[in-house]
């Protein structure tokens, strides 16, 4: 029971990860329609910039949950101004090659400037340490940061779902034409919203930079299974995306303790079933799909 419990705190603390880096990059698909390759760079990008700003200015863990996020929104913005925007009116293929690109020149810059064998990060002093429950040690960072993340995305289901802010964005994605016979300018909703989804990328990659090793690759199998955990929720889903991040979390934990050969495997194993079974994903619309 035990050993149980402490891989699925394992798995909800890798989940979290998942689950907000899916957030985003579900919020984009939703928004532009863009299947977004270069999520996991900004992913990888997020923790990057929390350790510089720890090494150049001494800012901390804590500052950094704000300010790298801002920095990764602005720079989605830019991003979605000075590139994406300009391929929206030609095939989804253009956008998949443009990000693809991103994401090996983000890497082969990161890699340049700070080499391969990772940049240094401290955890927080009150986050380390285990917390005994039960008679079961959990780690107090893998705790933090299933919290964390359970909040954030309960912030931002909140906010597409119970505000005018998240109603215009969620008509002018799923209407667009309707939306803009209305008066709504849909162009001024889509660059903040992948902005947004750049940011939960960067956020997440914060989390991670304590827990995992801050390498220039880190982000490119993350990437994979990151576009597994939106199949498996749902092409455009919120929830789908959150709820299937925490679920391929505790796949992977468990996978890793009882069959680690093949850990990576069960992952797009459950992909293929939740395919075959349901093809919009668990929690997908069906238009999404085809």
């Amino acid at each position: 029971m035990n050993a149980i419990l402490q891989y699925t705190a394992q798995g909800l603390a890798a989940g979290s990860f998942y689950a907000l880096a899916a957030l985003g990059l579900a919020i984009i698909f939703g928004a532009l329609g863009v299947v977004n390759f270069a999520h996991g760079a900004m992913y990888m990008l997020g923790a990057v910039t929390a350790a510089v700003l720890l090494d150049a200015f001494g800012l901390g863990f804590w500052p950094a949950l704000i300010v790298v996020p801002v920095l990764m929104f602005v720079f989605g913005v830019m991003l979605e101004r000075l590139l994406v925007h300009h391929l929206m009116r030609l095939d989804p293929l253009y956008n998949f090659l443009l990000t693809f690109g991103l994401t090996l020149l983000f890497v082969d810059l990161v890699k340049r400037r700070y080499g391969v064998s990772g940049l240094p990060y401290q955890r927080p002093e009150i986050l380390s340490g285990q917390l005994e429950l039960g008679g079961v040690r959990l780690p107090v960072y893998q705790l933090f940061v299933f919290v964390f993340s359970v909040v954030v995305c309960l912030v931002v289901w909140l906010l597409l779902t119970r505000t005018r802010v998240g109603m215009i964005v969620r008509a002018s994605t799923e209407r667009p034409e309707l939306t803009q016979a209305l008066g709504v300018n849909v162009g001024r909703w889509v660059t903040p919203v992948f902005g947004f989804g750049i940011a939960l990328a960067g956020l997440a990659g914060v989390l991670a930079a304590p827990f995992r090793a801050i390498t220039a690759d880190m982000g490119s199998n993350f990437v994979i299974i990151l576009f597994a955990v939106v199949v498996i929720g749902g092409l455009g889903s919120i929830l789908g995306a959150v709820v299937a991040g925490f679920l391929v979390g505790l796949v992977e934990a468990f996978g890793q303790a009882y069959a680690p050969a093949f850990a990576q495997i069960v992952i797009f194993i459950l992909m293929a079933l939740v395919i075959l079974t349901r093809p919009s994903g668990l929690f997908g619309r069906e238009e999404a799909a085809r």
